[in-house]
């Protein structure tokens, strides 16, 4: 069936010279005139273009030459008008590679059809017959977010073992399928450079999730700035999110640059946005909505490009509905929402990230041959964890400070194991019964050694000493 094509645009001036190579785009379509218009179009945009067909020709070609993207039609000469074709080879094509951007077409304006492939995963969709701007737009975006997801994955692999607390990119561990959308969104919005509220309970992992944005995103090589905006008293807010000149005020010795102005091209992350006051509230608000900012005490303006990553545990829908956060300044932040499930609507994760932590945490202790026994991964699938993946990194790194051998037994996690919503033996405890308790394992594993024990529990010698004293402690040496 054919159908009218978009006029062919004259070419435009031609782009400056660049070693890397023209990226290129698979087109799958069984109408020649389409093929050619489509080949025409993009040829002169800047693209290298591979063409076919059929279905077996497109699998064939992703098979034998590397492909940047594909555009291709949902509807063959086999099956015109169902889109069946076309979604079993946008299937197989994610099954040889899910991180290829793929971007369908359809002659039919069947919202339908495109929301089924975008769940299958799709990156985008056109209509026939197409809008040429749309068209080249939208074949950028999805090249940009293909090439961000591959140098993330490349710096994963090359610093896997550096990339937490040094500047590279975050752990995300999870293979449950309640974590699956999770994913899928970060890779599809990442790139996009909008604004993302990131929600859940406390403990879910929204940072991580902030970091994953900023290092697949084209922000990747630029700042990403995390502050606790729900912490921050009324004196403090505007100097440290804007900034502020030399004697605005008392105690302002010097110039100080604010978050928002440090994170200039890159990310923000407001943690606890949820807790801010109405007061701040506002400020910020005005920031988002205009770009501009004036440091405490100066009347300069200065204009920043910052994408902002917010998160919260707090039902902001409620919170707008009592007063107590404006409305205006939610629909700035959660242009995109993305609501982390609690670890115990996902708890086939427990085990990948238990040994994680114990592998991570064996390493910063010098213990890298620690292992889980059976007994100890029972107790952590059948807790509650109400303090979710942070809780369960605290546990697994205190029970290998706690562990005697290379072991880490279900006593050494200090979990109860009669139910999974049993508490933690820790809540029965008193602060220095636990301290005390912690402090005599690690001098039961270290013999008697205050040296090894006090290194062990992150202390100075001296401190642990004054511990000892105070608990009355004996046998230490």
């Amino acid at each position: 069936m054919s159908e009218p094509l978009p006029q062919v645009p004259t070419p435009p001036a031609p782009a400056p010279a660049s070693t890397a190579r023209p990226s290129r785009i698979l087109i799958a379509d069984d109408q020649a005139d389409v093929l050619e218009a489509l080949r025409l179009l993009l040829k002169r945009d800047g693209y290298s273009v591979v063409t076919s067909q059929s279905p077996q020709g497109a699998l064939a070609t992703l098979e034998s030459e590397d492909v940047d993207l594909v555009l291709m039609d949902l509807n063959y000469a086999r099956d015109t008008t169902s889109g069946r074709e076309g979604m079993d080879l946008l299937g197989r094509i994610r099954a040889q590679d899910a991180a290829l951007p793929v971007v369908v077409m359809t002659a039919w304006g069947s919202v339908e059809g495109a929301v089924e492939a975008m769940r299958g995963g799709a990156r985008d969709y056109v209509q026939k017959p197409w809008d040429n701007t749309r068209l080249l737009a939208t074949l950028r975006t999805q090249l940009e977010l293909g090439r961000a997801l591959k140098r993330s994955r490349r710096l994963e692999e090359e610093n896997q073992h550096l990339r937490r607390g040094q500047g590279g990119l975050p752990t995300m561990v999870s293979e449950s399928r309640a974590m699956q959308p999770i994913r899928r969104l970060i890779e599809r919005v990442a790139p996009s450079g909008a604004n993302v509220l990131v929600t859940g309970e406390h403990g879910t992992g929204k940072e991580v999730v902030a970091r994953l944005l900023h290092a697949s995103s084209t922000r990747a090589d630029r700042p990403f700035v995390a502050v606790n905006s729900g912490g921050l008293s009324e004196g403090v807010f505007e100097s440290e999110l804007f900034g502020h000149v030399k004697g605005a005020f008392t105690d302002a010795k010097t110039d100080r640059i604010g978050c928002f102005e440090l994170a200039d091209g890159g990310t923000l992350f407001l943690d606890e946005i949820g807790n801010m006051p109405l007061s701040q509230q506002a400020k910020l608000l005005r920031v988002l909505q205009t770009g501009e900012l004036h440091p405490v005490g100066s009347s300069k303006t200065r204009r920043v490009d910052v994408r902002v990553v917010s998160a919260t545990n707090v039902d902001l829908s409620k919170a707008v509905t009592e007063g107590r956060f404006r409305e205006d300044l939610l629909y700035r932040l959660n242009t995109v929402e993305l609501q982390l499930p609690a670890l115990r609507e996902r708890r086939e994760d427990i085990p990948l990230l238990a040994s994680h932590f114990l592998a991570e945490h064996g390493r910063r202790y010098g213990r890298p041959t620690m292992r889980l026994s059976p007994g100890a991964l029972e107790a952590l699938l059948s807790y509650a964890w109400p303090g979710n993946v942070r809780e369960l990194e605290h546990a697994v790194e205190r029970a290998l400070l706690m562990a005697a051998g290379d072991e880490v037994t279900a006593e050494d996690l200090l979990l109860k194991r009669a139910t999974r919503e049993g508490a933690s033996r820790l809540e029965e405890m008193t602060l220095e019964e636990v301290e005390r308790y912690l402090i005599e394992r690690a001098l039961a594993r270290h013999e008697g050694n205050v040296s090894e024990a006090a290194k062990g529990l992150g202390l100075s010698r001296s401190a642990l000493y004054r511990r000892l004293q105070h608990y009355g402690i004996k046998g230490a040496r």
